[in-house]
């Protein structure tokens, strides 16, 4: 309930500080629930995609640190996010998310590459997906990068990609993970491409 009341509240905030959201391709999102991956450049991402696919409801991970606020505690608990320690990471950065993908009511967006500053992908959504059995969405966001940016109502572009299914039988190891995100990585470039090819993501 929390969930549906306070995204209206974000989609008029974001309409009041930008209102250029464009959403692109929502017709490639599949049926049921799934795992949203995105390049991470900006903190608000996570926002924007959970407005650009609703009425989808999405689970996220946020940082150990912030549940430390009960009243932002009270808030992420409601919103479907979880903790997640970066520093000491245990079973639960797996377990939640499968559990609450395979109960089919929540989807997951996952930002592969960690922060939005790291080269460094890592396997955690390439094993969420596989062993909830639910398909990858590659999504890119095009737009502002600061605050400063945003206020100066530049457009914002969210592009969805055509779903990436892992093959059940697909061990998720050192030596099938770089292929399986090469697989990524290139439904990103395509996306970015396909949305705006002069776009070129200078981290800020």
């Amino acid at each position: 309930m929390f969930y549906r009341v306070i995204r209206p509240i974000a989609r008029f905030i974001v309409w009041i500080l930008n209102g250029h959201l464009h959403v692109n391709h929502k017709d490639r999102l599949p049926e049921g629930n799934y795992v949203l991956v995105a390049p991470h450049r900006t903190w608000w991402e996570p926002i924007m995609f959970a407005l650009a696919a609703s009425p989808m409801e999405f689970m996220f991970m946020a940082k150990i640190e912030l549940f430390k606020n009960p009243i932002l505690r009270f808030i992420l608990n409601h919103a479907h996010a979880f903790p997640v320690d970066r520093e000491h990471p245990g079973p639960s950065v797996l377990k939640i998310p499968v559990k609450g993908l395979r109960e089919g009511k929540l989807s997951l967006i996952v930002f592969p590459s960690g922060t939005r500053h790291s080269a460094e992908l890592k396997s955690g959504a390439l094993v969420i997906a596989k062993m909830a059995r639910k398909p990858l969405v590659p999504v890119v966001y095009q737009g502002p990068l600061t605050f400063k940016d945003l206020l100066k109502r530049q457009p914002m572009e969210i592009c969805f990609g055509d779903p990436i299914k892992i093959d059940p039988k697909t061990k998720i190891n050192h030596e099938t993970t770089p292929v399986l995100y090469h697989e990524l990585e290139k439904a990103w470039d395509k996306l970015d491409h396909e949305q705006n090819p002069a776009f070129k993501y200078v981290p800020r």
